[in-house]
């Protein structure tokens, strides 16, 4: 060998941090002036693969450029060193200009794509490699299994594969972790498993890793335990790559005492600064539900806590885990104030942090926060965050900040189908039924094609206003956009046919469903009940024993309505008392309320006095309207008063019980004491809902008030209503002016009857309603007794259908008969 001053020529070139390239150039002509080319070439070659290695890719390109000879092992380090480093079109331009591509420089490039996640290019590559003849090595097709996980081709993959056994590379182990790896990455993990398990040698900790994450990814979380279990007791070492993959299974499995074991080996492995496995270590724990002590010590006592407080680094992502676990276990308060604290520490809050802050806003009614946290939103530019703006819509919805929901809607520069959901279910959630349909109609008009959830929520709402036309138009828009069964849709749908009176129609749903849960039969098992085919319903729930399916307590609720709106005493014991003893339900308020209406509506007072002396629950407000309703039939004004004294104190702002106990009097002839309760509502400023009657014609929602005048058909409607009112009387119809609780004349009572808002939109039905056509009524209100004996009349003179829908049943008139059998 050459020597120069005593030592081998490749000792002259050292590599410092200090060269530069012209320093670098200068040891280069030197070492040709002493040595010749071959030396030359030699000490460039180890020279330049010093400074490839080293991360000085620049000064490599520098001293390759100016080297005067270059050989296949020159270009090859080249190429891999831009590869390495991510630079990859200045790789890809030195490959095309490299007189000889070895198959080193293929395996480079191709790597270098796998590793910056260009899947499809190093696939692309690969294949051309292979037009080429090229011979591909353990180390190529390895990079080749990473590009195939990376965009999750099954079928090159396997393609792959093939060409491993075909060369005999089909037990390496770089090769089978990249195989394990891919299908595991395609969900194939079966074909996985079988090569992992086939494998003679498995002390390669990065197979067990491949094996570990698959199970992890794949939702198979006791298995990815099994695993790592398995991987602890073979002796191979976990990294920074395997540990997060078993606590993210020990969260989704909720096994706090395996994750605890897992913190164990972190601790012991030395691997508490690495901030991946913090992150995976804090949402395992908040997961798992560690969060006992949370309520007093946030930061100390609890397991999750104190790993964040041990860490060094303030990273945002385990605080964001620990937010969401908080809010998903119903601790808002404690949500609150880690937010709090992080504000305190100055942390940069992120996109993911703020929208677990405002759902926690969303069930905590403190508006003045949630717009500081707004405020704060906008500072830091968050706002234009899409999530973020849901999350702000979602939040004032829920905090029935309606009018601020709508603003931060307006302001967004785009809306997605799930941003208008947010703001339609808002609306419909808090009442505004009506609001909530325009909404829908503004987002067809935009072309947003709805999801499943809004056309739920918008059933809903065609329910709640007894909107027929409406609910049958977004109905066969659910059948054009070709949704797949959802057993909520069907459910809202079921019950929007319920609730507007076309109780076939609801059969029919559900008939065709091809799933039905309890919630299913339920819907249905209501709406008979309120329909007024109690017998139907009770028939419809020993058909749904004999399925299978277990009642709840929203279909015993269902049950006791229709018993007590059929005169069914017996069978209502016997509903209410399996409830605890067969299916071991135990009743709530609203049991006992459909109880006390079963009782009071069969004139069984007594037995409503000793149920309420019998109750182990305190009385709620469902249980004394209950009470109040059972005494307005039957004029028990001692408990009434009581009743009513319970329901001030409950619902102080709610004008039902003064209006009840008011129409208690007046029935009674106590005209001084009716006058004292109007005086009361009067002087606490309680205004009593105003009764209407709501009508659906041709799209639009007509509405009727007593005496009303204001239709621009009211001429028309007032000479109908007259022609009404002298056929029915002819037929027999009596008015009942007992309903009429005003203290006035005989005549005057009989008038004002005359002019329900129920009589005006009858007569406003038949004027406009094609022969045939069921006349479809919503009442906000009760209807009075003569409205409901003046239907039955109509239905039978002028030969039509009536339905009229009250705040609770449904009356179907037909030839001069209602379906509640004037038991209601």
């Amino acid at each position: 060998m050459k020597k120069l001053n005593g030592r081998p020529l490749h000792f002259c070139i050292k590599i410092s941090q200090h060269h530069n390239p012209r320093e670098l150039t200068q040891q280069i002509h030197s070492s040709v002036n002493s040595g010749g080319v071959i030396f030359s070439i030699i000490n460039s070659n180890r020279l330049l693969d010093g400074l490839s290695k080293a991360g000085r890719v620049d000064d490599a390109r520098h001293l390759f450029d100016e080297m005067p000879n270059r050989d296949e092992f020159t270009w090859n380090t080249m190429i891999a060193a831009y590869a390495r480093s991510g630079r990859l079109a200045e790789a890809q331009q030195l490959f095309d200009k490299t007189p000889n591509r070895s198959s080193i420089a293929w395996s480079s490039l191709i790597s270098g794509y796998s590793r910056v996640r260009c899947g499809m290019e190093a696939l692309e590559l690969f294949w051309e490699m292979q037009l080429e003849g090229i011979k591909a090595n353990q180390y190529t097709l390895g990079s080749v299994l990473r590009a195939c996980s990376i965009v999750a081709s099954l079928q090159r993959g396997q393609q792959v594969h093939a060409h491993a056994i075909k060369t005999h590379f089909d037990t390496n182990v770089f090769v089978v972790t990249g195989l394990v790896d891919m299908y595991a990455k395609c969900k194939q993990v079966s074909e996985a498993e079988y090569l992992f398990k086939t494998m003679p040698e498995k002390s390669n900790h990065v197979l067990w890793t491949a094996m570990v994450t698959g199970y992890s990814q794949n939702g198979d979380a006791l298995r990815a335990m099994h695993c790592f279990r398995g991987m602890r007791s073979e002796g191979a070492a976990s990294n920074q790559f395997t540990i997060p993959s078993v606590l993210t299974s020990c969260a989704a499995a909720v096994s706090l005492e395996f994750g605890m074991q897992v913190h164990g080996c972190i601790i012991r492995s030395g691997f508490m600064t690495n901030m991946f496995i913090e992150n995976a270590l804090v949402d395992m724990y908040a997961k798992c539900g560690d969060l006992n002590s949370a309520r007093k010590v946030l930061m100390d006592l609890n397991s999750a806590r104190r790993v964040l407080k041990a860490m060094e680094v303030e990273d945002i992502d385990p605080w964001n885990s620990l937010i969401v676990a908080c809010v998903r276990e119903g601790w808002e308060e404690e949500a609150l104030s880690l937010f709090k604290i992080m504000h305190l520490m100055d942390m940069k809050m992120d996109e993911f942090t703020y929208p677990s802050v405002l759902n926690s806003f969303a069930s905590i009614m403190d508006l003045l926060n949630a717009q500081s946290v707004h405020c704060l939103i906008v500072k830091t530019g968050f706002e234009s965050y899409k999530h973020v703006s849901d999350a702000l819509v979602d939040m004032y919805a829920k905090q029935r900040s309606l009018d601020l929901a709508s603003k931060v809607f307006h302001r967004m520069p785009e809306q997605d189908v799930v941003t208008w959901s947010l703001l339609i279910s808002g609306y419909r959630h808090h009442g505004s039924h009506e609001e909530a349909l325009t909404l829908f109609c503004d987002m067809r008009i935009a072309d947003i094609d709805p999801d499943q959830f809004v056309i739920t929520t918008i059933l809903s709402a065609c329910a709640e206003l007894t909107l027929l036309e409406f609910g049958r138009q977004v109905h066969a828009n659910f059948i054009r956009c070709g949704f797949q069964s959802d057993v909520p849709l069907e459910n809202s749908l079921l019950t929007m046919y319920s609730k507007c009176g076309c109780i076939e129609d609801a059969y029919q749903v559900f008939e065709s469903m091809p799933i039905r849960d309890v919630g299913c039969w339920t819907s249905l098992i209501v709406g008979l009940s309120k329909n007024g085919r109690g017998i139907d319903s009770l028939l419809l729930y020993e058909k749904m024993i004999m399925t299978g399916t277990s009642p709840d307590s929203i279909t015993f609720i269902g049950l006791l309505f229709a018993c007590g709106h059929a005169g069914l005493v017996n069978d209502g014991w016997r509903y209410f008392q399996s409830m605890d003893e067969v299916h071991g339900i135990t009743p709530g308020p609203e049991h006992y309320a459909c109880m006390i209406d079963l009782l009071g509506r069969s004139g069984k007072m007594d037995e409503v006095k000793e149920l309420l002396n019998q109750l182990t629950i305190n009385p709620d407000a469902t249980m004394w309207k209950a009470v109040l309703i059972a005494c307005r039939i039957h004029g028990n004004l001692e408990l009434a008063e009581g009743a009513a004294r319970n329901l001030f104190e409950l619902e102080p702002t709610n004008s039902m019980p003064y209006v009840l106990l008011f129409n208690i009097y007046s029935a009674a002839g106590w005209w001084d004491a009716a006058a004292n309760v109007r005086r009361l509502m009067k002087s606490k400023g309680i205004t009593k809902e105003p009764g209407c009657s709501r009508i659906e014609m041709n799209g639009r929602i007509h509405t009727f008030m007593v005496e009303d005048r204001n239709h621009q058909m009211m001429s028309e409607i007032y000479a109908k209503l007259n022609e009404i009112m002298i056929s029915i009387e002819k037929a027999g119809y009596v008015p009942d002016i007992d309903c009429e609780l005003h203290n006035i004349d005989e005549e005057g009572k009989e008038l004002s009857l005359a002019y329900h808002s129920v009589k005006l939109a009858v007569a406003f039905g038949l004027l406009s309603m094609p022969p045939g056509v069921p006349i479809r009524i919503f009442k906000n209100i009760r209807a009075c007794g003569d409205c409901h004996t003046a239907m039955k009349f109509i239905s039978e003179v002028f030969d039509c259908h009536i339905i009229l829908r009250g705040p609770t049943c449904i009356h179907h008139f037909n030839d001069g008969k209602c379906s509640c059998k004037d038991y209601w």
